[in-house]
């Protein structure tokens, strides 16, 4: 059978051993059928046959985001961006002039270090806002937000409140709310009442978002956010049209969860459409830095970070005990040491087959010993250079004053975790960080933004140009137990695809993060053609 379309290009980078000189690979019903020379490909070429010519292009296995939330990123990139804004005059002065959306002021991803010396508190907003305005304001690491008077007392928020989870409803000595709303259950309490958009507007606006993760080269993402009604909205886009990005989608498993829960995300494992899949669970082990709940093995400077988001922490390794029975893999987020261990404990605990199974997520800092324990328990590490961009080389940001220079400048071990063998999936953490891989690429190898001057944050754990580009294929495919599948490109696997102007391997980074992508191609099917 002759294949669907043959794609060439002058260089491509099959990261599959060294097969020789590939410049030609063929693709049918969704698969690599053949890699060989322009002259193998007039003989695999038959009369219905597309030729897809990328000229000078760079061909690689395509791209796949380790930890992306396209369809929770929507909603928490709801309103009014506030990523420019550095102090607090600026972040009145656009608050005052933001568009309602149903009477309610909604904005996201505002820094912490725009407060300063000053507490996250309503009052430097509700002035400029009104008396009767409600407003939401997430701040960037997605697990804290702003409220103010008006939005707490729709959601009935007038005092502190107790979860089954580590979450705060952040109060004034006398017991009323600051509108400082730290990790899910607290925030969760003003999101109920918050206006929202219908299925169908959503689902057009997933596409759209997925089209544009297409343009900058992604094939496919690990997806931590299946909560709410992500799986319905992929079924709606597949029912009129194709899934831009092989997504991969891990549902919540937050504490509380009890038998009957666990086996229903066992049993989710099955689900799956023509272009995504149920695969694994996302847990919690901690939250952030900046919002003083990240599970350290030390004290922050103001006294926290000395806890786990599971009130007991036992609770958490008898769940994944339960799950890695089920076969079910798990990705759990942990930011601070403490917590980093505790999953890593919980991990070597389990029987030998399964640790594989079970990856972590963020790792924001940690030190060399137990750094070393990922290769050797075999847990694959999924981070997010990027997230540094938050942080100084000075270390004088919120997170790293939070921390003091020793944990500072272990922050991000990227390198180190490479070095010593374990696998390392890279990633966005969108809409934490900006989706475009070619960004995050530049970012692993420079530690700090292409086209900036900002000194780089921890220059010592930056990547290799191919440590970079493993992260997001051959790493990634690992980190997902997919490597039989993805990841390379080879006959037999699934054809993703992912071309470039300029070669990611040789490239400067600071202009391959601007570089073209005439191709992108998610299982079989061209889902970005620019140019070509």
């Amino acid at each position: 059978m002759s294949p669907d379309s043959i794609v060439l290009a002058r260089t491509v980078h099959t990261l599959d051993g060294d097969p020789g000189a590939v410049t030609a690979v063929a693709v049918a019903d969704g698969l690599i059928t053949a890699v060989g020379s322009a002259a193998d490909a007039r003989d695999w070429r038959g009369p219905g046959t597309e030729l897809i010519d990328l000229g000078d292009a760079v061909l690689v296995p395509g791209l796949v985001d380790g930890h992306s939330h396209p369809a929770l990123g929507l909603e928490l990139s709801t309103g009014t961006d506030l990523s420019a804004v550095r102090d607090l005059d600026g972040l009145r002065a656009v608050l005052a002039r933001t568009e309602r959306i149903d009477g309610w002021v909604l904005a996201w991803n505002l820094d912490h270090n725009v407060f300063g010396d000053h507490p996250v508190h309503r009052s430097v907003i509700e002035d400029v806002l009104g008396p009767d305005t409600p407003a939401f304001i997430r701040l960037y690491d997605g697990h804290s937000a702003l409220a103010t008077g008006p939005a707490l007392r729709a959601a009935g928020a007038t005092g502190p409140r107790t979860f089954a989870q580590r979450a705060t409803v952040v109060c004034d000595p006398d017991g009323t709310p600051t509108g400082h709303l730290v990790e899910h259950a607290a925030m969760d309490l003003v999101t109920a009442v918050m206006p929202g958009l219908p299925l169908a507007r959503r689902r057009d606006a997933l596409h759209e978002l997925l089209l544009r993760m297409a343009a900058g080269g992604l094939a496919g993402a690990h997806v931590m956010d299946a909560g709410g009604d992500i799986l319905e909205l992929v079924r709606a886009i597949e029912d009129t049209r194709h899934l831009p990005l092989r997504l991969r989608i891990a549902p919540w498993c937050m504490p509380g969860t009890g038998a009957e829960g666990l086996k229903e995300l066992a049993a989710l494992q099955a689900e799956s459409g023509r272009n995504w899949l149920v695969g694994g669970v996302k847990l919690f082990m901690d939250g952030t830095v900046e919002g003083g709940s990240a599970w350290l093995e030390h004290p922050d400077c103001h006294g926290e970070g000395t806890a786990g988001l599971w009130l007991d922490p036992a609770e958490y390794t008898d769940v994944v005990r339960q799950l890695d029975a089920y076969g079910v893999r798990t990705a759990t987020h942990a930011i601070g040491d403490a917590g980093v261990r505790h999953v890593l404990d919980t991990v070597a605990a389990l029987p030998g087959q399964g640790r594989g199974r079970h990856r972590i997520e963020h790792i924001e800092t940690l030190g060399d010993e137990q750094a070393r324990r990922f290769a050797r328990l075999g847990v694959p590490a999924s981070m997010q250079p990027t997230h540094s961009a938050y942080t100084r080389a000075d270390h004088t940001d919120a997170w790293s004053t939070r921390l003091g220079t020793e944990r500072a400048e272990r922050a991000w071990i990227c390198r180190t975790l490479r070095d010593t063998g374990a696998t390392l999936a890279l990633g966005s953490d969108w809409p934490i960080a900006h989706h475009d891989p070619r960004g995050v690429l530049a970012y692993a190898q420079l530690r700090r933004h292409a086209g900036t001057d900002t000194a780089p944050v921890n220059p010592g754990q930056a990547l290799t140009a191919l440590m970079a580009l493993e992260g997001y294929t051959t790493h990634a495919a690992r980190a997902a137990g997919e490597s039989e599948h993805t990841g390379r490109i080879a006959p037999g696997l699934r054809a993703d695809l992912t071309a470039f102007a300029l070669d990611p391997l040789t490239a400067d980074p600071d202009a391959f993060a601007d570089s073209a992508v005439p191709l992108t191609m998610s299982n079989g099917v061209v889902t970005n053609r620019a140019g070509v």
